[in-house]
């Protein structure tokens, strides 16, 4: 398994922060994608820590959505903050993930990604549309530990 800095290619990582971008068109929501080499212990738990350390938490809305994925310990969570998650709940969450563990089993990893992010935009974007005056406050940018 390669390490997080490695998983994607440069074309891919562009594709990955493209399609971020493409789904913040319809909401005020922000979307951030981490990956990192490793994760002991729950990974829900390590996407908490890494959530915070990001600073999603300081969305205006509350409405932030990380994709954490520990690519040589092959864990994934995605967590939504207390606005989104309020409206989506656990179950929506468990699902998406389910879908992108399949979709990496398949080997199609550019297209779980992108496709769990336009998802999550089109979930923000039901619940948080964007505003005119909307400001992007969290970076589109892939984050690596």
């Amino acid at each position: 398994m390669p390490r997080a800095s490695q998983f994607f290619t440069k074309q891919e990582q562009e594709a990955i922060v493209e399609a971020i971008a493409q789904a913040e068109l319809r909401t005020s929501g922000e979307i951030r994608v981490h990956l990192e080499n490793f994760c002991f212990g729950s990974e829900l738990k390590a996407a908490q820590k890494v959530f915070t350390r990001l600073k999603m938490h300081q969305t205006v809305e509350r409405n932030g959505v990380l994709i954490y994925m520990a690519t040589m310990s092959r864990k994934i969570a995605v967590i939504g903050d207390s606005g989104i998650h309020a409206k989506l709940g656990n179950a929506y969450w468990e699902a998406l993930v389910k879908k992108m563990i399949d979709q990496l089993k398949s080997n199609k990893k550019v297209d779980a990604l992108r496709e769990s992010i336009l998802e999550c935009g089109t979930q923000l974007g039901n619940f948080f549309p964007r505003q005119s005056d909307d400001m992007n406050e969290l970076s589109n940018n892939i984050s690596f530990k």
